[in-house]
């Protein structure tokens, strides 16, 4: 067995991959830096020159890349966005899902609820990741991959954003569920990858030190937020056939937090 972590002749979907400086663009990188062609999924029109941008760096990087605009909140945009890579990439498989789509609002319990914003975040942040296995598992070959983005806030909890973190600890449950379903029977891998604070626009903007202060002082790895690269790295290791014997984890990509 060769010793590379070569992905070569590996195709790839990132979901929320459309920012150039988010976590998503951050692991497609480093999936088309070592040869994966990856599709770099985005849902508004307005963010359509963005992911165009990403795919450019993953190009100049010396992967293949294409941009598809998705909402896998519902059933028909996770159809549509496999249906889709499998055209783009003239391809029949997926070799790699990366569950990175997500998004959070600010809920504190004493204030009124806000239903529309509370469904939104477990349609996307839970539904999204249910919906997309189910589409890629009947394209995806044995030794696939699946990795669902978490977060330490899924263990640590957060009262800023207390949503998002019960909804991610809902995404660890599907990771351990679908690591014993689709294993024997089909020879995927299934793991949480689980950032600590990171500096992205998923923050409010001039917020972004309010969210990240305090677990930038439990980092252990050095004094700073992660970055994109770090959890694209950390990714890279995992969707790698050296990995095979790792599934159904809860891997901390989050510079040595504890809780």
């Amino acid at each position: 067995m060769p010793d590379t972590l070569s992905l070569q002749g590996k195709v790839a979907i990132v979901t929320g991959s459309g920012r150039e400086n988010g976590i998503g663009a951050g692991i497609a990188l480093a999936l088309a830096r070592n040869g994966a062609s990856v599709v770099v999924n985005y849902v508004s029109d307005s963010s359509k020159s963005r992911a165009e941008n990403v795919c450019n760096m993953l190009r100049e990087a010396g992967g293949q890349a294409i941009s598809v605009q998705a909402s896998v909140e519902t059933k028909e945009g996770a159809k549509y966005l496999i249906d889709k890579t499998l055209e783009g990439l003239k391809t029949d498989h997926v070799d790699i899902l990366v569950n990175n789509a997500g998004t959070a609002f600010l809920s504190p319990i004493t204030q009124d609820p806000n239903v529309e914003e509370l469904t939104k975040v477990f349609q996307l942040n839970v539904f999204g990741a249910f919906y997309m296995v189910h589409y890629v598992i009947e394209h995806m070959p044995p030794g696939g991959r699946i990795i669902n983005i978490s977060s330490t806030n899924s263990k640590r909890g957060n009262v800023m954003i207390a949503p998002y973190a019960a909804s991610k600890a809902a995404l660890d449950s599907l990771t351990w569920s679908w690591a014993g379903e689709l294993g024997r029977s089909k020879g995927i891998t299934v793991n949480s990858v689980a950032p600590g604070p990171v500096i992205t626009d998923i923050y409010p903007p001039g917020m972004e030190e309010a969210f990240t202060a305090e677990e930038v002082s439990l980092t252990r790895a050095a004094d700073r937020a992660g970055t994109p690269g770090d959890i694209g790295d950390a990714v890279l290791l995992l969707v790698n056939e050296k990995s095979r014997w790792i599934t159904g984890q809860y891997i901390g990509t989050s510079g040595g937090v504890t809780y």
